[in-house]
């Protein structure tokens, strides 16, 4: 369904006290919606985007939820301009690098919180299944941080040669696998522990220790770890 926008005619001065409390309160002086409101007027100046921009965060179930989506599915579901979408996935790609770098500067086990920020924000809201590894050196410094495939872990043979078979090349001593759960739920089913338990005892025979497998999902995060199913 297309959302229409209409011309504002106090826009400009709506935009100016958005702008006013964004400056002299942070982030969060401003709401989901009116963060969102204020991307899409960047390139809809002339429009009205607080009603869009609420239903947009009400079809995308949240803030995180529309800027995870497939740039063409909010165009299609919205009927938004290129310029538009561009202005969420910008904000979305900023926000990213920023805990990105949080986790790439500081050895991961002794960063864990902006680790899990990362993560959630990176994949906690996607549509499907993506699973992703971080390999790490002897120091637990981030080497490479892949999506490795999409889809489920049920062939956990496959997957485990093709992670150890990366981790060789990255010449990494560690690793931690993390994937989503769509559905939002993110308890480990019975075939993320096998892929795990395959994975640690294949990285025994390599010297490559497997320190975590992390699932994430709009509900929050579960760690195999920590519930002591490594």
């Amino acid at each position: 369904m297309v959302v229409s926008e209409t011309d504002s005619p106090d826009g400009a001065g709506h935009r100016a006290r958005l702008r006013e409390r964004l400056f002299e309160g942070g982030p969060d002086a401003l709401l989901d919606h009116e963060l969102v409101e204020y991307l899409l007027a960047l390139a809809l100046p002339r429009r009205d985007t607080k009603k869009l921009a609420k239903k947009l965060i009400d079809d995308f179930g949240g803030i995180g939820g529309l800027l995870s989506a497939d740039a063409r599915t909010i165009q299609r579901l919205s009927g938004l301009s290129d310029g538009a979408v561009a202005a969420l996935k910008i904000a979305q790609a900023s926000a990213l690098r920023l805990l990105k770098s949080e986790v790439a500067q500081r050895p991961v086990l002794g960063s864990w919180q902006a680790l899990l920020d990362y993560l959630r924000a990176d994949m906690a809201h996607l549509a499907v299944e993506r699973v992703r590894v971080l390999f790490l050196n002897g120091r637990n410094m981030l080497i490479r941080d892949e999506a490795m495939w999409e889809g489920s872990v049920d062939e956990s043979a496959v997957h485990v040669r093709e992670i150890m078979r990366r981790a060789l090349d990255c010449q990494a001593t560690a690793l931690i696998i993390v994937h989503n759960h769509p559905s939002g739920d993110p308890s480990p089913s019975a075939q993320d522990i096998r892929l795990t338990k395959e994975l640690i005892e294949a990285g025994k025979h390599m010297r490559i220790d497997v320190h975590d497998h992390i699932i994430v999902g709009a509900k929050g995060h579960s760690s195999l770890r920590a519930l002591g199913l490594i």
